[in-house]
């Protein structure tokens, strides 16, 4: 019996199976495909965009220079180790087709932002991704299965199976990270609630015999909208109330209609090499755990791909989960830990729901959502309007409830350095919580000691100790205490019980 199953080897699970994996998990991932490797993974209708919170993800595991080094991206603007002050934002997406202007982020205005090596978001593409999180997760002992379809799931009090023809796959827990249509969801009986969709989208790689009727980029237009990000690759939205998604193979005579009508250009394509479609559908499971199953990123929540939030949404899943998820199966976890899981997760995957859902009635071709579209453009061409867009985009607004009144209490962790160099996330890749401790008598030194084999200690002054005496960083990077310049002992060890359970013996 494994300790976890995981189903489904795209980017969420493997983050997850590595996440588990570092904790001393033994764990089995389940993937239907038969390899790995797809067109529509590589480079052009693979490409994704990781936001600032992702890629602090892989930098804190140690792997953001190998994710970089994948992508083809050489300039990297963060890294300079003499910076006093965060670089600003070079590209920050969109809303709804709508661009945003970097110059108009007001920086000063960002929450508790430092210098880190870690971008503010970048492009790579899903086999990138996904051959990385692979070769991490086999040195780390983790086995994964490639041609397993999963048929069933069976739970009980000891633990769940995973049913896949006639072999099954006992473990003390199942973890579903198998995608929009999730195979994992169904079996398990989750409850999966939302909205029906408003549009057929479309993204393929094709030769366009008159490109140069189609313009660059993103383009809204009354009748829908179309990108063309490059030579050859095409995605478009038709407002058809999704009828066309999956009902049928797109042909060429209907793809180039498509595109005739939502460009208003007589547009000819040649060929179509490959596509795929998807919709606007958003929809959330009510809980993201019964009993011994679990469930995350797209298997959990499906909306839009529009400002690519899926993937990010679902790296922050696995990096939430793991950690709660190995403290349960090591038997160390205090009580209740596993339910913050969808305590703290669930209301971020309602929030991008709600984000995408607003994007879609900006986009519709219709006087409503023309006037929709006046207004966003006049808020994100304002200070105030860009930055809070940006702050959405790249993860930095989110805040878990854990009942601190600290402002930085529930946010993710701005990269604290020591005045020896010593960089919070290098202190994090080996997937413990942190203390650091920055008070001159080093007073947590003795209480951080009875959970060494959980959470690493550092001490000594910051180069920017942010007004604090101390923090302790979960393992997801999340702030779960901040002390003054005098830091009170006994709530350090009050907290570090409540996150880490009881000191070691």
């Amino acid at each position: 019996m494994h300790d976890v199953v995981i189903v489904g080897a795209g980017p969420v699970g493997l983050f997850l199976a590595c996440e588990l994996g570092l904790a001393g998990c033994s764990v089995l991932v389940l993937e239907r495909e038969p390899e790995p490797h797809s067109p529509f993974k590589a480079k052009l209708l693979g490409t994704r965009g990781l936001s600032a919170a992702s890629v602090e993800a892989f930098y804190r595991r140690g792997m953001l220079h190998h994710l970089l080094t994948a992508s083809g991206v050489h300039d990297d603007p963060g890294a300079d180790p003499d910076a006093h002050e965060p670089s600003p934002p070079r590209g920050v997406g969109h809303f709804a087709g709508m661009m945003l202007d970097p110059a108009q982020v007001d920086v000063a205005a960002l929450p508790y932002r430092l210098p880190s090596p870690a971008m503010e978001g970048m492009l790579t593409y899903l086999e990138a991704i996904e051959t990385l999180l692979s070769e991490q997760a086999s040195q780390l002992g983790v086995e994964i299965r490639h041609g397993v379809t999963v048929s069933g799931i069976a739970q009980n009090d000891e633990g769940a199976v995973a049913q896949a023809g006639e072999h099954e796959y006992a473990a003390r827990w199942v973890v579903g990270c198998d995608g929009r249509r999730s195979a994992v969801r169904g079996l398990a009986g989750f409850e999966f609630v939302g909205t029906e969709p408003q549009f057929t989208g479309y993204t393929m790689h094709a030769t366009v015999a008159d490109a140069e009727k189609l313009r660059s980029g993103i383009n809204l237009t009354p009748t829908g909208m179309y990108l063309q990000p490059s030579e050859g690759h095409i995605g478009m939205v038709d407002f058809d109330g999704g009828a066309f998604d999956r009902s049928q193979q797109p042909t060429r005579d209907h793809l180039q209609a498509v595109l005739r009508r939502v460009s208003g250009t007589d547009v000819t394509l040649s060929d179509v090499h490959l596509v795929s479609s998807f919709t606007d559908r958003a929809m959330q499971t009510t809980t993201y755990r019964r009993g011994r199953v679990l469930l995350a990123g797209d298997a959990a929540h499906i909306h839009s791909p529009l400002g690519g939030q899926g993937l990010n949404t679902g790296i922050g899943d696995a990096m939430n989960l793991g950690w709660k998820l190995a403290a349960t199966v090591h038997g160390h976890a205090p009580d209740g830990l596993l339910d913050t899981y969808t305590r703290e997760r669930h209301p971020i995957g309602a929030g991008v729901l709600d984000w995408s859902r607003a994007q879609v009635v900006a986009m519709r071709p219709d006087p409503h959502g023309q006037a929709v579209q006046g207004v966003v453009r006049d808020l994100i061409g304002t200070r105030d309007g860009a930055t809070y867009v940006f702050e959405r985009m790249s993860g930095s607004s989110i805040r878990y409830d854990l009942g601190s009144e600290h402002p930085l209490v529930g946010r993710n962790a701005p990269d604290l350095r020591l005045e020896n160099g010593t960089r919070l996330g290098d202190l994090m890749r080996d997937g413990r919580g942190v203390a650091l401790d920055f008070s001159t008598d080093r007073c947590l030194r003795g209480s951080a000691m009875g959970w060494e084999g959980r959470m690493r200690y550092a001490a000594g002054p910051a180069r920017n100790d942010l007004g604090l005496g101390a923090v302790l960083v979960r393992p997801d990077g999340v702030i779960a205490w901040a002390g003054d310049r005098a830091p009170d002992r006994e709530a350090f060890e009050r907290a570090v019980g409540h996150w880490f359970g009881g000191p070691e013996i």
